[in-house]
C-alpha cells in the first residue's frame, strides 16, 4: 500500500508540487515584499530579522499543506470502489489507511526539506545546537503524523474529493495565519489573541521557533508535544473507526 501511495504521487505530481509551491509562495512573499515592513514594526532592522522569526510558521504551513493532498486522496479512493475491491483481497485492512499515512508523512516531510533550502538561500541563519535540530526535526514529525491522520479520517468523512478540498482548507492556511506565524501574539486584538494563544498551530510554532533559533521555548514545549499527540491518536482511531463503520454497510 506504501509502494502504491508513492507511485501515485510520481505519476500524479500536481499534489505533490501544491505542498511546495504554496510554503514557498509565501517565505519569498512575506520575506521580500512584506518583510521590511513587518521587521520594522516588530523593533528589528530589516527582512533579514524577519525571516527568523517567519520561517518557523512557514514550515507549519508546509506541514499543513500536506492534509489537502492526502484528504483529496483518502476520499478518492474511498469513493470510487478501490477500497471496496481491497476488502476482497487477503490483506490487512488497516494497511490501506496505514499506506496512505505513512506515504503522506513522506512526501510531507521532503517537501519541508525544500522549504528549508529555499529558506537558507533566502537568508535564514540558525542559531540552534545539533540537539535542538533533532528536536525540531522530532516535532515536525509528530506534526506531520498528527495531521496526517486526522487527514485520513476527514477524508473518509466526506463525500466528494470537491469537498474535501474544502475541508482541509482551515488546516493549510486559514489556522497558520490565525497564529503566530506571521505577527506576534501582542499584536492581535484581544479576542483574536486569546484564540491564537491557545490553538495547536500556535504552540507548535513557538516551540519550533526557540529550537531553530536557540531561544526558550517555555511553556509551549510541553503543550505542541501534547497537542500533538492527542492529535495523531484521535486522528488514528477515528480514521480506524470511519473505517470499519464503513466496511459494516
Amino acid at each position: 500500500m506504501l509502494r502504491r501511495n508513492l507511485r501515485h504521487a510520481r505519476r500524479y505530481p500536481a499534489m505533490t508540487i501544491s505542498l511546495v509551491s504554496m510554503p514557498i509562495a509565501m517565505l519569498l512573499l512575506f520575506n521580500y515584499v512584506f518583510g521590511g515592513t513587518m521587521s520594522a514594526g516588530m523593533g528589528g532592522q530589516g527582512s533579514g530579522d524577519y525571516i527568523k522569526y517567519l520561517v518557523p510558521g512557514i514550515l507549519l504551513m508546509a506541514v499543513g499543506s500536506g492534509v489537502l493532498p492526502t484528504t483529496v486522496g483518502v476520499c478518492t479512493d474511498m469513493t470510487e470502489g478501490i477500497v471496496t475491491r481491497f476488502r476482497t483481497m487477503p490483506i490487512n485492512g488497516s494497511s490501506i489507511l496505514t499506506g496512505r499515512a505513512v506515504g503522506a508523512v513522506i512526501q510531507t516531510l521532503l517537501s519541508i526539506v525544500l522549504v528549508m533550502g529555499v529558506a537558507f538561500l533566502a537568508g535564514f541563519r540558525s542559531g540552534a545546537e545539533p540537539v535542538e535540530w533533532l528536536a525540531a526535526a522530532g516535532l515536525l514529525a509528530l506534526m506531520c503524523t498528527a495531521l496526517t491522520w486526522l487527514a485520513v479520517a476527514l477524508g473518509q468523512l466526506v463525500k466528494a474529493p470537491e469537498a474535501a478540498s474544502s475541508v482541509a482548507l482551515p488546516f493549510s492556511f486559514l489556522l497558520p495565519f490565525l497564529s503566530s506565524a506571521f505577527v506576534p501574539l501582542d499584536s492581535m486584538p484581544d479576542w483574536l489573541r486569546h484564540f491564537a494563544e491557545w490553538q495547536p498551530y500556535t504552540a507548535f510554532i513557538e516551540t519550533l521557533r526557540g529550537l531553530l533559533l536557540g531561544d526558550e521555548i517555555g511553556r509551549y514545549g510541553p503543550l505542541a508535544v501534547g497537542w500533538g499527540v492527542l492529535i495523531a491518536v484521535g486522528g488514528f482511531v477515528w480514521a480506524r473507526s470511519l473505517f470499519r463503520r464503513d466496511a459494516t454497510r
